[in-house]
């Protein structure tokens, strides 16, 4: 109980997330994920920098892809740059985009424990200045990936990053659409006439980090701003619904989350629409 009270501390800033494991063939720091229909997924481990902090990215890609593609940043949850972030990103290559899972901590830094990654992420989103520096690090490097348009880029954020998205998109960087789930609502930068992107925002309407204020108080800001977005709330759905790993960590740490795998199916396929409609031309 007391790491859940935590987590609600922390969620005045950020929200909540997942862990998850996942194992890769891995061929000289090249991860090679092979498809049904044989077109193989190239991930790789890169390095890019904002003032003297190295971070830790990973990007995916289709091999042999014959024209440039809107790139995508994956925003990671507040245990760090993890296998969650890099499974996301080579689920979105697979859907024809070239994905960059971010490292906002820094040096590929993980937590260990609950406490340790609010630390982490509070400490992040109350040196905000800092947060943007390096999510606009990540979008020049994706930017300048060989196979990226520079001109289509947008981003994808789970749990506390959701709120990282969301935040950067409020203060008008420049993207085309964020898509997010089980994000936390209490921003550092709430949405303001700046707001460019497109918004689609998926929740489940039984997570506790989140509360029916918050959902009102955010759609009527948004609708102050005339934003375009889609909030879409899901019937007995908790925090975490994405990952398949959530019950395991909700009953190691007492903590109120629950995945669902018709809430993860149907969100992702929502944000795969959504991005479909958006770079259809």
């Amino acid at each position: 109980m007391k790491i859940y009270k935590l987590m609600l501390l922390a969620l005045v800033v950020i929200s909540t997330a997942c862990k998850s494991e996942k194992k890769d063939k891995t061929e000289k720091g090249i991860n090679v994920v092979a498809e049904a229909n044989d077109i193989k997924i190239i991930g790789k481990e890169i390095s890019y920098e904002t003032d003297s902090t190295t971070m830790t990215g990973y990007i995916a890609y289709k091999e042999n892809l014959e024209a440039k593609r809107p790139g995508i940043l994956v925003v990671h949850e507040w245990w760090g740059h993890n296998e969650f972030a890099r499974d996301k990103a080579e689920k979105l290559a697979e859907l024809g985009y070239v994905a960059l899972a971010v490292d906002m901590y820094g040096q590929g830094k993980q937590a260990a424990h609950p406490e340790e990654a609010m630390a982490f992420s509070s400490t992040l989103m109350n040196n905000f200045d800092t947060a943007k520096k390096r999510f606009k690090a990540a979008m020049k490097t994706l930017k300048a990936n060989e196979n990226v348009n520079p001109e289509k880029i947008s981003a994808v954020g789970f749990c506390f990053g959701g709120s990282v998205a969301l935040a950067m998109a409020n203060t008008g960087i420049n993207l085309d659409a964020v898509a997010v789930f089980h994000s936390g609502l209490g921003l550092p930068v709430m949405p303001t006439e700046d707001l460019k992107a497109k918004l689609l925002i998926q929740n489940g309407a039984e997570d506790v980090m989140i509360t029916e204020e918050q959902v009102k108080n955010f759609k009527a800001q948004l609708d102050a701003v005339d934003a375009d977005y889609q909030y879409l709330s899901y019937e007995g759905v908790k925090h975490s619904f994405t990952n398949k790993d959530a019950d395991s960590i909700a009953k190691k740490y007492d903590l109120p989350l629950a995945y669902d795998k018709d809430a993860a199916e149907k969100s992702w396929e929502k944000m795969s629409m959504f991005f479909e409609k958006i770079y259809s031309n």
